[in-house]
């Protein structure tokens, strides 16, 4: 009997989970927010995520109920529960990941590594965070933000007086997130698989690369990382998975201080870009790895298979034209390249797709991939 998934959201990263599913005989389905998503190959359904009704009805004819998000509102995921459904990751879990002042004070009972962190409800407060700081802070909206939206580094209260503004206006009212400006000399990333039955496999310590908060390198395994510390991260990541009950892919992104520390930033439960190097890179796939853990199977390996694996995004795409019309320059030009492109219309700014490129010398297959990836872009 073929087992089936179903996948909340219509993005990339469902979109990715396909491959690996048709390989293993899985039947993927997935409720999309609208139609022609990245994941339409697999959209059996369109509809509101945020719908009670819309979602159970999906749910019906599923064996378990996975994220191409997290956004899934908690009403929701208690219906998806009340009714019996399979879901990981479950409702405790992704309450963390939805609102980064509950992560915060997660993380603190875990007694994970974090930056100094408070919660403030009016410029008083904010300011008097930012005094005691060095004069500078990090304040963040704790709901909705992802790839530096809803983020700004502050030197004082008024430079966030329209997001208090706003909380007022809100009738919930609630708190903004503000935290310590950590000096870090680098950010990384450990990935966790985590089972139903309690079975947990780490991925290698990878290097992030951001740009106005976006991430546009990866780097595996994280270069001049010691066997101390991406043992140290491993263990992070393994607490945090088993601490907040991780079901599925969890990717902890990190910071590693200029005096050698690492502290957690943010949390994703679900396959995650820092990840996406192990499509052509490790044994197994982070989008393979995810779906057997939602499914209880057993893991796959998750080492390596070559020393150097790069993952370049292609943010933007072409001013004119689809990725497609600059395949023919890319293959010809990068052979050893492996090319993802997600089915979306090229926009500033927007992941339309990635590159990676794996080898035996770093400094050529950086070069490579960022050569290849620039094929996309004007």
């Amino acid at each position: 009997m073929t087992l089936r998934v179903g996948v909340v959201g219509g993005g990339q990263l469902a979109r990715m989970m396909i491959a690996p599913a048709v390989e293993l005989g899985i039947e993927v389905r997935v409720l999309a927010e609208e139609t022609g998503m990245a994941a339409a190959l697999a959209a059996t359904a369109v509809g509101d995520y945020r719908d009670t009704e819309t979602v159970l009805a999906f749910a019906r004819d599923v064996d378990v109920i996975t994220f191409d998000h997290e956004h899934v509102p908690q009403e929701v995921l208690a219906a998806l529960v009340d009714a019996g459904v399979a879901v990981h990751p479950g409702p405790s879990a992704l309450a963390v990941a939805q609102d980064k002042l509950v992560l915060r004070a997660r993380m603190a009972e875990l007694g994970m590594p974090q930056p100094d962190w408070a919660a403030v409800s009016d410029a008083a407060q904010l300011q008097e965070f930012i005094d005691a700081h060095g004069g500078r802070a990090v304040v963040k909206t704790p709901r909705g933000g992802y790839d530096g939206k809803g983020v700004r580094v502050v030197s004082a209260a008024t430079e966030a007086a329209d997001w208090f503004a706003a909380l007022a206006e809100d009738a919930r009212g609630g708190d903004l997130l503000v935290e310590e400006l950590v000096d870090f000399s680098r950010e990384l990333a450990q990935q966790i698989a985590r089972r139903p039955s309690g079975g947990m496999r780490a991925f290698p310590l990878v290097e992030t690369v951001q740009r106005d908060g976006v991430c546009v390198e990866v780097v595996a395994p994280a270069p001049g990382a010691s066997e101390r510390l991406a043992l140290a991260a491993e263990d992070i990541g393994m607490a945090i998975a088993e601490g907040i009950g991780v079901t599925g892919m969890l990717a902890v992104e990190l910071f590693e201080t200029v005096d050698g520390r690492i502290l957690v930033n943010e949390l994703a439960m679900r396959p995650h870009n820092s990840g996406h190097w192990t499509q052509d890179g490790a044994v197994t796939s982070q989008f393979e790895q995810h779906l057997r853990a939602v499914l209880d199977l057993p893991f796959g390996a998750t080492e390596a298979t070559r020393p150097w694996t790069v993952m370049v995004n292609i943010l933007g795409g072409p001013a004119q034209g689809g990725l497609d019309e600059r395949f023919d320059a890319a293959m010809s030009s990068h052979p050893a390249a492996k090319i993802h492109t997600y089915g979306k219309a090229p926009r500033p700014g927007r992941k339309v797709g990635h590159v990676t490129v794996a080898g035996d010398d770093l400094d050529d297959v950086v070069y490579e991939a960022r050569a290849a990836a620039s094929v996309f872009l004007d």
